[in-house]
């Protein structure tokens, strides 16, 4: 007979963990010694076993990092998701847009720096300036 009780997930030994997260075993020590992940329950032998709570965080984590977050940005994250409700949802969307406007700034720096390049070499192929365009380029104050 089968119990009525939802079953547990297996728990993940460290390269399980590091496998299906996408996130590196180092790393994982890492977050650990930072407290951005709690310190994991260990075997008798001492290895560390994880749950999918740490499954779910380090996934949290790993994508807040793909989408350029710091890690006290993150810390903050985790933080007021812990909290839920209303509040810590407003607080979540100002960090996001304050991050939102530092990433549109790069951008903008970027398409600047696209256009002094490209402008540079295309004056080197056509051959429009004595001397080098690309290093009068970088000598530009």
């Amino acid at each position: 007979m089968r119990s009525t009780s939802p079953e547990q997930p297996a728990p993940l030994l460290i390269g399980e963990l590091s496998r299906r997260t996408g996130v590196n075993i180092e790393t994982i020590r890492y977050y650990e010694r930072i407290n951005m992940l709690p310190a994991p329950r260990r075997t008798a032998s001492g290895r560390r076993v994880y749950g999918s709570g740490d499954r779910r965080t380090l996934a949290f984590i790993r994508r807040a990092r793909e989408l350029g977050f710091t890690l006290s940005e993150i810390r903050a994250l985790l933080a007021l998701s812990a909290e839920g409700g209303r509040e810590s949802c407003a607080e979540v969307r100002d960090l996001a847009a304050a991050h939102l406007a530092e990433i549109r700034g790069k951008i903008a720096d970027l398409k600047a720096m696209e256009r002094v390049l490209a402008n540079a070499v295309r004056r080197c192929d056509a051959g429009e300036a004595p001397g080098c365009p690309v290093l009068d380029a970088l000598s530009a104050a």
